[in-house]
């Protein structure tokens, strides 16, 4: 028996709740719509970002064309 016809169970991102990862799931790695509903909401409203690395208190802002 091969690894891939047995189905992985993870955790939903959103509730921590069993979700299957397989291709039978559409809302993979969630466990339901509205799940990746509330997840995709939060990424809207800016509740999770990508880090980004602060600029030092003199650094020029403006035009990227001009900065170094």
């Amino acid at each position: 028996m091969s690894n891939d016809s047995i189905p992985t169970t993870v955790r939903c991102p959103t509730c921590g709740g069993p979700s299957l990862f397989a291709p039978g799931n559409k809302f993979r790695p969630f466990c339901s719509e509205r799940c990746r509903q509330i997840d995709l909401g939060a990424w809207a409203n800016e509740e999770f970002r990508v880090p980004a690395p602060t600029p030092p208190e003199d650094a020029p802002f403006g035009d990227p064309r001009t900065e170094d």
